[in-house]
Formats: structure tokens, sequence, C-alpha cells
């Protein structure tokens, strides 16, 4: 799952005045104008039933007051995809906010230097006033916004600025920002303190590659790790009565907390503070009793949901894509956009075990675009964002062993064994895929680009099977699958076309697109409902529509709209599948449960922004109708 948040471009929740990093580099630019970062407050975030070690440590982390507020005139498009990354409140404790270590830059980083515009120049004759020059523009950085986001822009208290996490922005956003702030956040308006030439000039500065490349080492992710507690990982009791494997874990963007939920009596057990932009959704340990956040700006969390407390957390990176659960609940993979990286991190605890450069075969860095874990086959596997490549690294001390190069049969023996365990197998793609889905035996993986080109690859060969007809960009990882007439068919919505597009996973064909009042994020689904919800949250008209689809007809046979001219999205089920429960994703926004059955409402729950909630028996068990 993408962020749902808008991220506050510039800005960050309220924080401890401690704005020191480790190494001895405090970050004193600019403290002259600390208007930027003023702290207004401290909140805790410890909620009933927590106990007093967590709610010490809740008081670290946001508040209420500082949280990001999304604005109403960006489409949802614009601000789901952006990727922005303030550091967290263990950085600003003392953890490092940025790292020296010399790695290669990557070649994004590169181009961005030589393909943006230099400062002070328009990006076409009249199109825009120009800007100050470079140097000027640096020193105002220094003076006005180092406080905050890092001498290096890197990320302090606010989040990193670097080309690679704005380049889903346009220069007039950033113009903007820098002009006007953002309500209910430390990134106050420039309007009246910088010309409007000042303005122009540091957004255009930020655009360009900075002289020193982005780098996050061993060394950085060891000096951000924190232990909360050492919990008991033998059989423990959970310490409330509600059904563990019935929890859903409610992700609240507005404020930048999370909710956990009694999926039998729908009351909440308890509510802590999150990182800033939590994104690709929770994953569960097997046993679903701990859960494993990644967030945008780099932070992955360990939250045991037995007891309602934080375990541990650890910065992995710059801008983090998603993480991933083995099988056996040994271990945690994050992927990274920024650095070039995959993290292997101990699940017990967090603490880093080994860090793998993300270089194709021609030795060209690239982002990760996805990892998930294929439980079948005790691996994970890894999409590449910018190389046609998807990569498989086993879990399994017990795997084959790879067999790297050009071999005419691996079973003669004639080349070097390389031990498969924990090393990446490369496999050669036609098309950069953005997102993927596997097939229930994660024998496939449906693999599409955001410009609609799709294959399907066999895992057990590491050849292409068939290409997929897809159009428009397909939403693949939100995808479920369901069976009807002894067939298997997978379905996804799309970002642009207003559709959901119907596979048979037999034959690999396009069965129908079943056509949507707007694109679609999110699909789901539950093996006891004939029905499958898709909503339209991205369309500017029909956001509020959720279009009920009878898996048997493949017919839309009613359209709900729960809170008129409100996004209603993300759907999730029970773990009986009786009722689903619906996200007003607004700030205040609600959590609206529904009778699966009847469709009618039962229940509400004011939340702020809930992006998105997930049932653990749902998502431990691999329910068909939810998304990996």
């Amino acid at each position: 799952m993408r962020p749902f948040l808008k991220p506050s471009l510039f800005s960050r929740p309220v924080r401890r005045l401690s704005v020191v990093s480790r190494q001895g580099r405090v970050l004193r630019a600019g403290m002259g104008s600390l208007a930027l970062c003023t702290l207004t407050g401290l909140a805790a975030a410890g909620a009933a039933g927590a106990n007093a070690a967590e709610q010490s440590a809740a008081a670290a982390m946001p508040s209420a007051s500082g949280a990001a507020v999304a604005q109403r005139d960006a489409g949802p498009l614009e601000w789901m995809m952006r990727a922005h990354q303030p550091a967290s409140a263990a950085a600003v404790q003392g953890a490092p906010a940025v790292a020296h270590a010399a790695t290669t830059a990557s070649s994004r980083h590169r181009a961005a230097s030589s393909s943006a515009p230099a400062s002070g120049t328009g990006a076409a004759a009249g199109a825009e006033p120009p800007g100050v020059p470079a140097r000027e523009a640096a020193a105002l950085y220094a003076q006005h916004c180092a406080s905050c986001h890092g001498a290096t822009r890197m990320g302090a208290m606010g989040p990193a600025l670097l080309p690679e996490s704005l380049e889903r922005l346009r220069h007039g956003t950033i113009v903007q920002t820098i002009r006007d702030g953002r309500p209910a956040t430390q990134m106050q308006a420039y309007g009246r303190t910088l010309t409007e030439a000042q303005i122009r000039g540091i957004a255009r500065w930020l655009q360009q590659a900075p002289e020193q490349a982005p780098r996050w080492t061993e060394a950085d992710m060891r000096a951000s790790h924190h232990t909360f507690v050492q919990p008991d990982y033998g059989p423990v009791a959970p310490v409330f009565r509600a059904d563990p494997r019935n929890l859903f874990v409610v992700v609240e963007a507005g404020d930048h907390h999370v909710s956990i939920l009694d999926g039998d009596t729908f009351t909440p057990l308890t509510r802590f503070a999150s990182h800033y932009a939590l994104h690709g959704g929770p994953k569960f340990s097997p046993d679903g009793r701990f859960v494993y956040f990644g967030s945008r700006d780099g932070w992955v969390s360990q939250y045991d949901l037995y007891r309602l407390q934080k375990v541990a957390e650890i910065r992995v990176g710059i801008n983090t894509r998603n993480v991933a659960v083995s099988d056996d609940g040994k271990w945690v993979m994050a992927g990274n956009t920024l650095p070039n990286t995959l993290v292997l991190l101990d699940a017990h605890g967090l603490a880093p075990v080994r860090t793998y450069p993300v270089v194709d075969r021609q030795g060209h860095p690239s982002r990760v675009s996805a990892v998930y874990d294929a439980a079948p086959r005790k691996s994970f596997v890894v999409a590449l964002k910018d190389a046609p490549e998807l990569w498989e690294i086993s879990c399994d001390p017990h795997a084959e062993p790879l067999y790297k190069g050009l071999v005419h049969d691996y079973r003669l023996k004639e080349a070097m064994p390389t031990p498969a365990y924990l090393e990446p197998r490369v496999i050669p793609l036609d098309v950069v895929l953005d997102d993927f889905y596997f097939d229930p035996d994660y024998r496939y993986v449906m693999g599409a680009s955001r410009a609609g080109k799709g294959e399907v690859i066999s895992l057990l060969s590491g050849a292409k099977v068939a290409d997929l007809p897809l159009r428009g960009m397909p939403h693949l990882g939100s995808g479920i699958t369901f069976r009807h007439d002894g067939h298997l068919y997978m379905a996804s919505t799309n970002l642009q076309t207003s559709s959901v597009t119907v596979i048979d996973m037999g034959t690999w064909k396009v069965v129908k697109d079943i056509p949507l009042p707007g694109p679609g994020f999110f699909l789901r689904s539950h093996e006891d409902t004939p029905y499958m919800w898709a909503d339209s949250m991205m369309s500017p008209t029909a956001r509020d529509t959720l279009s009920i689809i009878d898996k048997r007809t493949l017919q839309v046979v009613r359209e709900l709209r729960l809170r008129p001219g409100k996004t209603n999205a993300h759907v999730e089920f029970t773990r009986d599948g009786r009722y689903a429960l619906v996200s007003i994703m607004e700030n205040p926004g609600e959590l609206v449960v529904v009778d699966a059955r009847t469709l009618r409402e039962v229940k509400s729950l004011p939340m702020s922004k809930p992006i998105g909630k997930y049932n653990v028996f749902n998502k431990v068990t691999r329910s068909e109708g939810t998304s990996h």
C-alpha cells in the first residue's frame, strides 16, 4: 500500500527541542531563524492499556497538533505518490540525522543534477520569473531551512529535501509551499520574509542534486537503533480479552498514529504515535503477535500486539519503500529508494544483519519498487524500479545453490555453485516492474509497469510465460484473487482508467474490464462474501463512491456513498467476512463498519484520516480477498 496522507512538504510533527546529532554534528545553521522549527508542545501517545514504559516512549513521538493536514486543492494521485522523509523522534534525541560515509551516487542522482534547470533561469522563455542564483539560494537555505532539514538536506526534524524525494512535486508546488507554508505544521510561510525571486531560487536549488550524494551506512543504522523492551518470544497470553487474530491495525495519517481495534466489538484497545508517512502496509509475524511498520522517512518499527507496546525501531535509509517479513518470522527485509539498498534485519529486535547494494547486472544502481515475502518458497521477492530485473532472496538454509552466469545444465555441476541462503537470484525481465502480485501458490509473479506493460514470470524457471494486456496504470499490489466456476481469477484496480481488470490466471487473459465511476486504488474481498469492493478514490468527482461488484457475474450491483463528498476508500473485512470496514480518508475522518450482507452501516468510529486498516487473521492466512 502506498501512503495516503498528503505530506507536508517541509514539515514534521512537533518534537522535543533537542537537535544534536551524534559524531559531534550539531545542526547550527540557521538557528537564528528558529521560528521555522518552533516547538509548540508535547503530547504523550500512551493509550489505555499501554504500560508505563510505552507511555514514556510515546511522549517523544509526534503530537496531534503538529500533524500534517491534507489539502483539498490537491488531487489524490498527486499527494499519494509523494515521498518525504522527516527524521524520527529518535533522530532528534540523538541518532544521526545525516551520514557522510562514502558510497556510489546513484544514476538518478547524477541525472537530476544534469537535467534540472539552472537556478536563476526559467524552464522556458516567459514560463516563469527567474530566481536568485544558486549560491545565494544555498545561503538562504542555510539561514532559514537547515536547522530543520539538515545542513546537507538529508533531514533532521524536517524531511530530506533531495531530488529523489521531491521528484513527484512540480516546481510550482515547492514554490507555493515555501511562500505559503503548511497549515497545522511547523512549516511557516516565508512570503513576507523572502522575495519571490529568493523563493523561486531556493525551490529550483532544492531540485538539483547536492554536492554530496545521499548516503546511509550500517554505522548510521546501528546508531539509530533503539530497543524499548526485551519481550519474551515464547508463548504468552495477550493483555486483553479480544480475539488476537481478529484485531485491526489502523493507520491514521492525519496525526501520525496507529490504533489497535477489537474486530468483534469495534472498540479501540490502544492508540500510539507512529513515524511519519507509514507506507507499504504493516506486515505481521506468522503467529500474528508482532507487527512491523515501514515509513517513508526510513524507519522500521516493531510492535508487540499481545503486550500493546513498542519493541524496537531503526532507521534503515533516507527513503524506504516497504518492508516484508519472512515465512518463519526470523527476518525483516526493508527496500529503500534512497539509498539504493535492501536491508536485512533480525525480526527479534530489528538489529541490522546485512545490507545489499541494489545494482543491476550492468553495475547501475537502482531504487527498489517493492519487496514481498513468498512464504511457500521461503524467500523474499524484490522488483527493481530502475532496471528490468526481479530478485529472489531465499531464507531457507537448505535452498538449492545458485549457478550464476550461463550454464548448460546445472545438474551436471558444470559451474561453481553459490550458496543460495540469503543470496540474490537475479531474474532478467523485459520490462521494469513498478509493482507485482503472486498467484496463490507463489509459483508465478504478475508484474506491471506504470505504462501498462505487464508480464507473468515463473519463479520456478525464471522465464516469462505470458504477456499481460494491461492498460493505464494498473495497481497490482492491491489486487485480489477469487474462484468461480472452477476458474481462478485475479482482479486489479487502475490508477488512470475507470475500471477493474479481471484476469483468468489459467490462461493469463483479460476476461473483463468492469467500468467504475472513476479510477480507483483499492480492491478488497473475502472468501466468505460474493462481492468485491472497489473504490474510485483517484477520481476528483467520484472519490466518495464504492462499487460493489458481484464476483459471479462481474457486474456492479450497487454503489455506496457512505459519506457523500468525502473520500470513501480502503475496505477490509473482519476475520469471518461478516463486516466490511471503510475508511473515510479525511481529517477529521471516520472508520465506518458496514454489514457485508445487507450493505447497511452499523457503526462509525472517529479517526484522524484513517488511510488503511489491516486484519491480523486475513493477513497471516493470506486471505484471497486481501493484498499481500
